[in-house]
């Protein structure tokens, strides 16, 4: 039986994932106008947090936080339920800012590329190109640098609830690349948009070419863009290896990332419900980080082996003409793209680490 104005709200499950459906007329337009916004609307003493990532469906990272939401329904009492959208169904990564900075999405797990939107100094895990030489470095290096972070971001209204990475970034291009002057006849996948980064990157003389993360395989169909950088597993779960079959392994940089929350959610949330999800949320990020990093070797194992990618391995000459090209850069990202007391920070603390090593 239909009646007027009737409005019916349930939740349904999928996994540990929740969607809220609306049945019935949109009734009052303050109604309509908080659902068109994707405004959270929770049940009666409940919060609803969303949480966006770019994150595939159905890949390792999505169901490690779809653990994470059946943990936090537990540890909050019933308290709060999240709802994920992964494979970037909400935008990029600055449009996932732009929603949480206006009440839309309440977390995402994003790399330093969205995190730096907030904070310029993630850049220091980041844009530091062929800076770390292991994952050992990576995680000592971040050790010393996140609650520097973690209190910068929480100074901007977003809490970090873990950090992690998703295995080093590897540039596939439609040709092959094994010098970085084969590189600089190619159009590059560019996030900055016409950034100092990459006024950097075009002094260097490459062509930066600014995309959504969505564009990235149509750009590499049609011409638009000719290489792009990227860990492999996202490569492997993205189709990328059909349209861009060579692969120089370079171990670029790490692709860190983490997952954010807004302030004033947090803070509504109870201790102790702050405590249990904190601690879920952790465990989750070194899920992500572990079997990230395994799956990361093996998708470049799946796509040589069954779809034909061109692995290069650069030899020693080749490597130190990428380092001297990375090198070359270093005091321009100095300053104008990493901070500079962060940027003086990561090398002293890679020093210390390498000498403690000898």
């Amino acid at each position: 039986m239909r009646e007027a104005g009737r409005r019916v709200f349930s939740i349904m499950k999928e996994g540990s994932v929740k969607f809220l459906r609306v049945g019935g007329g949109c009734g009052r337009w303050a109604f309509c106008a908080a659902v068109a916004a994707g405004m959270a609307l929770p049940a009666s003493g409940k919060t609803l947090v969303k949480l966006t990532t770019l994150a595939p469906k159905d890949s390792s990272y999505h169901q490690a936080l779809q653990k994470m939401g059946q943990q936090w329904a537990k540890a909050s009492g019933g308290e709060v339920d999240l709802v994920i959208y992964p494979g970037g169904i909400q935008g990029g990564e600055s449009a996932m800012i732009k929603r949480m900075r206006i009440g839309q999405i309440q977390a995402a797990m994003i790399t330093a590329v969205g995190l730096s939107d907030i904070e310029p100094s993630v850049t220091g895990l980041q844009s530091m190109p062929m800076m770390f030489r292991d994952f050992e470095e990576v995680d000592f290096i971040g050790s010393k640098l996140q609650p520097t972070l973690e209190e910068m971001l929480a100074a901007k209204g977003f809490v970090v609830l873990f950090w992690t990475d998703a295995g080093w970034v590897q540039y596939f291009s439609k040709g092959p690349v094994r010098v970085p002057d084969d590189m600089r006849k190619m159009k590059m996948f560019s996030w900055s948009k016409g950034d100092e980064s990459d006024m950097i990157v075009r002094r260097a003389g490459f062509n930066p070419v600014a995309l959504e993360t969505a564009d990235i395989l149509p750009g590499l169909q049609t011409g638009l863009i000719d290489v792009v950088a990227m860990p492999p597993f996202y490569a492997l779960s993205t189709q990328i290896y059909t349209a861009a079959k060579h692969m120089v392994e370079l171990n670029w940089a790490p692709l860190v990332g983490a997952m954010v929350i807004k302030k004033d959610v947090w803070e509504k949330l109870s201790p102790e419900a702050q405590k249990g999800m904190k601690e879920a949320a952790f465990e989750a990020g070194k899920q992500i980080k572990a079997s990230s990093r395994k799956e990361s070797d093996d998708a470049v194992a799946t796509m040589r082996d069954k779809w034909g990618l061109k692995v290069y391995r650069p030899n020693a000459q080749e490597v130190e003409a990428w380092r001297g090209t990375c090198e070359a850069v270093y005091p321009e990202i100095r300053g104008k793209v990493v901070p500079e007391k962060i940027w003086d920070d990561v090398v002293g603390w890679v020093r210390e680490y390498r000498a403690g090593k000898k």
